[in-house]
Protein backbone atom coordinates (compact mmCIF):
# COMPACT_ATOMS: atom_id res chain seq x y z
CA UNK A 1 0.00 0.00 0.00
CA UNK A 2 2.53 2.71 -0.99
CA UNK A 3 1.60 5.81 -2.44
CA UNK A 4 2.64 5.26 -5.66
CA UNK A 5 -0.42 2.47 -6.10
CA UNK A 6 -2.75 5.58 -5.87
CA UNK A 7 -1.36 7.59 -8.70
CA UNK A 8 -4.16 6.84 -11.23
CA UNK A 9 -6.51 7.73 -8.87
CA UNK A 10 -4.69 11.45 -8.56
CA UNK A 11 -4.89 12.63 -11.75
CA UNK A 12 -8.99 12.40 -12.26
CA UNK A 13 -9.47 14.04 -9.04
CA UNK A 14 -7.63 16.87 -9.39
CA UNK A 15 -9.67 16.93 -12.95
CA UNK A 16 -12.77 16.80 -11.31
CA UNK A 17 -11.62 19.35 -8.48
CA UNK A 18 -10.69 21.70 -11.30
CA UNK A 19 -13.84 21.38 -12.61
CA UNK A 20 -15.87 21.96 -9.32
CA UNK A 21 -14.17 25.10 -9.45
CA UNK A 22 -14.85 26.19 -12.89
CA UNK A 23 -18.77 25.39 -12.46
CA UNK A 24 -18.02 27.70 -8.96
CA UNK A 25 -17.29 30.63 -11.17
CA UNK A 26 -20.18 32.66 -12.49
CA UNK A 27 -19.34 32.72 -16.15
CA UNK A 28 -21.61 30.47 -18.82
CA UNK A 29 -18.26 28.83 -20.66
CA UNK A 30 -16.61 28.25 -17.70
CA UNK A 31 -19.90 26.40 -16.11
CA UNK A 32 -20.42 24.79 -19.57
CA UNK A 33 -16.74 23.98 -19.50
CA UNK A 34 -15.93 22.54 -15.94
CA UNK A 35 -19.44 20.53 -16.45
CA UNK A 36 -17.93 18.54 -19.61
CA UNK A 37 -14.75 17.94 -17.50
CA UNK A 38 -16.84 16.99 -14.50
CA UNK A 39 -18.39 14.08 -16.80
CA UNK A 40 -15.16 13.10 -18.14
CA UNK A 41 -13.05 12.87 -14.89
CA UNK A 42 -15.67 11.17 -13.51
CA UNK A 43 -15.93 8.60 -16.15
CA UNK A 44 -12.53 8.47 -16.24
CA UNK A 45 -12.48 7.80 -12.57
CA UNK A 46 -14.91 4.94 -12.75
CA UNK A 47 -12.38 3.25 -15.87
CA UNK A 48 -9.72 3.48 -13.40
CA UNK A 49 -11.67 1.94 -10.01
CA UNK A 50 -10.33 -1.34 -8.96
CA UNK A 51 -8.06 -1.35 -12.05
CA UNK A 52 -4.93 -3.28 -11.76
Amino acid sequence: MALSDYVDEFEPSVLVLIAVVMIVVPEPATTTLGAGLLLYGLAWMAYEWNRP
